[in-house]
């Protein structure tokens, strides 16, 4: 039981180690996309600098190795290792092995887990994502938000679930402690609103 654990969690944290923004930037565009924008190897980033298509690629293959990740983890050890492997690999993405520890924010990794959990709160969550995006243009607002009412909403459909309530909780309060910077310059009014292919001067400061 505890190898299955331990296999989980390593799993998870190779899988989320897998840098999507960057390995794409590199393969289409010959650059690191942390080299540009905000520095940081997540699907705004990507969208930021290379456009859409670039920033809808970077979700998909993230979202897809954290599906990926919980698939592996609940086949080795059950609900237990299916929580343990999301865990690693939200800790992966943003810290991952194979890219010097720089990786993202977590909210594409944190937004498959929403979706795992339970389809109603994922679809809820992004309906707040939206709404919050077209009302400030600050991605960094819409995902800490959308973050932390995923656990509250899951609570609502399944409050008996304790490992989904656990990693949905763990995932919004990584999504937090990870957009601090962003939240930081929201309070001091220097948070940049969201402008594809426009770096804003706080960002080329980051």
């Amino acid at each position: 039981m505890i190898i299955s654990d331990i296999f989980s969690v390593l799993i998870g944290y190779l899988l989320g180690s897998i840098c999507s923004a960057v390995l794409l930037s590199k393969i289409f565009y010959g650059k690191d996309v942390r080299e540009s924008g905000s520095g940081n190897a997540g699907a705004t980033n990507a969208a930021r600098v290379f456009g859409w298509g670039m920033g809808l690629s970077t979700l998909f293959f993230d979202g897809l190795k954290m599906a990926l990740a919980l698939y592996a983890g609940q086949l080795l050890a059950g609900r237990l290792g299916w929580t343990l492997a999301g865990i690693a690999c939200l800790v992966g993405h943003c810290w991952p092995a194979f890219f010097r520890f720089r990786g993202g924010k977590g909210v594409s990794t944190a937004a498959m887990i929403a979706l795992a959990v339970d389809w109603r709160a994922f679809l809820i969550c992004l309906g707040i994502f939206v709404v919050i995006f077209l009302c400030t243009h600050r991605v960094s607002v819409c995902s800490v938000v959308s973050a932390l009412c995923v656990p509250a909403v899951e609570a609502l459909f399944r409050f008996s679930d304790w490992y989904g309530l656990f990693l949905t909780a763990g995932a919004a309060l990584l999504v937090l402690v990870q957009h601090r910077s962003n939240l930081k310059r929201l309070v001091q009014g220097k948070e940049p609103r969201f402008t594809l292919g426009k770096v804003s001067k706080e960002e080329k400061q980051q």
